[in-house]
């Protein structure tokens, strides 16, 4: 049986872990990295606002080497798009061959991700896609992983949801409208201990502060990444987690 030899594209949360867990499992993949979208004049995880110490940690305690993607923290299309090409041609030249993502619905984020690495030889794969969010949660809290929520979408989640473990009682507090994943950015997770872990990834909560957003454009012939922004702003609160 061929190998394939894959870097995985990693955000420190929830679908990522199980993501990781699934491929983990199948002989056919062989990940030889991590990868993370860091704001580089922050330090910290794009968008969950997790402080890149603890990434670092994640990656030593799950036993797979971490790099960076590092973008300006206004980035234009074409820098995202520049940053990444080279970024995984010097992957390619090194034998890597494949990338996998931890998305499951987003059709759209999807396509970008797949016309983005294709044409650079990439096979790009989504172990999770399509999946029932609530059978994944459920399945995530099951084996064993956890998580603890640090940014909330302030538009349809309270303040109070930041700081919560990822169990049983949160997903049946989550209100009617919001995934039980999150899928469309109602809030992010970081994941400190489970079954890809040979320790936990200790931490203190640190203090819950509020940023504003201008939206993002609704350009389906763009990167749903992009910071090209609309007049409507989108609040989030994100909890700062402290390296221990």
């Amino acid at each position: 049986m061929n190998v394939s030899k894959a870097v995985f594209n990693w955000s420190g949360g929830k679908d990522s872990a199980l993501a990781l867990f699934e491929v983990l499992q199948n002989p056919k993949f062989q990940v030889q990295k991590l990868l993370t979208n860091v704001t580089s004049e922050l330090n910290r995880v794009s968008a969950h606002g997790v402080r890149t110490e603890l990434m670092w940690q994640q990656a030593a305690h799950i036993g797979i080497p971490l790099s960076f993607l590092e973008l300006p923290e206004h980035s234009s299309i074409d820098e995202y798009n520049s940053i990444t090409e080279k970024t995984f041609t010097a992957f390619k030249d090194e034998g890597i061959s494949d990338t996998i993502f931890g998305d499951i619905l987003l059709e759209d984020l999807k396509e970008y991700r797949e016309g983005q690495l294709q044409p650079l030889g990439f096979n790009v794969h989504f172990p999770l896609w399509k999946r029932d969010t609530k059978e994944l949660l459920l399945e995530f809290i099951e084996l064993g992983f956890k998580a603890i929520v640090v940014c909330v979408k302030s538009e349809v989640l309270d303040k109070s949801f930041a700081g919560r473990i990822l169990d049983k009682e949160f997903l049946s507090d989550l209100p009617a409208n919001v995934d039980p994943c999150g899928e469309n950015g109602e809030y992010h997770t970081f994941v400190y201990d489970g079954p890809i872990f040979e320790k936990p990834v200790l931490f203190t909560e640190g203090e819950l502060v509020f940023r504003e957003y201008e939206a993002p454009k609704k350009d389906e012939t763009k990167c749903p990444l992009s910071s090209e922004t609309n007049p409507k702003k989108l609040g989030f609160w994100f909890l700062d987690l402290l390296p221990v």
